[in-house]
């Protein structure tokens, strides 16, 4: 089943299918080798960035790397569980599949990690164009800036957000929203020492 399988295995299987050399790839995703290799074949997960620029170099919506198993009809995601959906960690090799039985098995894991852990919201949509996520920041989550095609919005769920965006930074409290291109550097961080909860949702043009 595809939501049993990582993002590094889908990248696998989709380069085989358009005879893609992982070279390629990076030449046409403008990402190191090294980098590609690591998501592959060590089931690394960087920030959403790299794999939005892998999905556009395959010619592929990012959720297709994710979880997609081609909802055509509206997709409701209740409460308590987008866990059950697609949950990964940026960074933590090894416990990011997308399936609920991968979740169980790697709780320990989760805790005291320094990432964001992203809860995918409507996964099994087919053909959409937004992706949504729960996504919990720990206040020692650490990432670099990132830039990509498309535009952001976040809302903040609880806790307080820093947002740094190109040269300027933004403080979010529970509450605020923000909307703006991702195309310009940026990363979100917890601010306060407090871990902070927000509904992110990613457009990404095909």
């Amino acid at each position: 089943m595809s939501a049993q399988r990582t993002p590094g295995e889908r990248i696998i299987e989709l380069c085989k299918t358009y005879s893609i050399t992982r070279e390629t790839l990076a030449e046409r995703s403008g990402l190191d080798r090294e980098l590609i290799r690591r998501i592959e074949e060590d089931g690394y997960i960087p920030d959403l960035a790299p794999l939005l620029k892998i999905s556009r170099a395959l010619g592929v919506r990012l959720g297709t790397l994710l979880d997609d198993r081609e909802e055509l009809g509206p997709v409701i995601t209740r409460a308590g569980q987008a866990a059950e959906t697609a949950r990964f960690i940026t960074g933590l090799p090894g416990v990011e599949g997308t399936g609920a039985k991968n979740v169980a098995a790697s709780a320990e894991a989760f805790a005291g990690h320094q990432g964001l852990h992203f809860n995918a919201l409507a996964a099994d949509k087919g053909g959409r164009h937004m992706e949504p996520f729960i996504v919990d920041i720990e206040p020692d989550a650490e990432q670099g800036k990132s830039s990509h095609e498309g535009e952001e919005f976040i809302y903040v769920l609880s806790g307080k957000l820093s947002l740094e965006y190109g040269a300027e930074s933004y403080t979010l409290n529970m509450g605020d929203s923000i909307y703006y291109d991702s195309i310009v550097p940026h990363r979100v961080l917890a601010a306060g020492g407090e871990p902070a909860r927000i509904l992110a949702v990613i457009y990404s043009p095909v």
